[in-house]
């Protein structure tokens, strides 16, 4: 049971670590995020995180951002 509990505490971390940095960089990229787009990206889980940092970096505005919650 200590192992669930670890496991699932240490993927907590992983998701809000990685969040963290996609919200760093998409406000260098795009700009200031909205609290309602920071919402919705903190509520994604891991896997999405993960593809929203690898597609952000085509991004040139907030536009961009705005498509790609639309499509996720």
């Amino acid at each position: 049971m200590a192992t669930g509990f670890a496991a699932r505490f240490t993927e907590q971390g992983r998701q809000q670590g990685e969040t963290h940095l996609v919200l760093r960089l998409l406000n260098r990229r795009v700009g200031s995020v909205p609290d309602a787009y920071r919402q919705r990206i903190e509520s994604l889980p891991v896997d999405q995180i993960e593809t929203l940092g690898e597609d952000l970096l085509d991004f040139t505005g907030p536009a961009d951002l705005e498509a790609w919650l639309a499509r996720h």
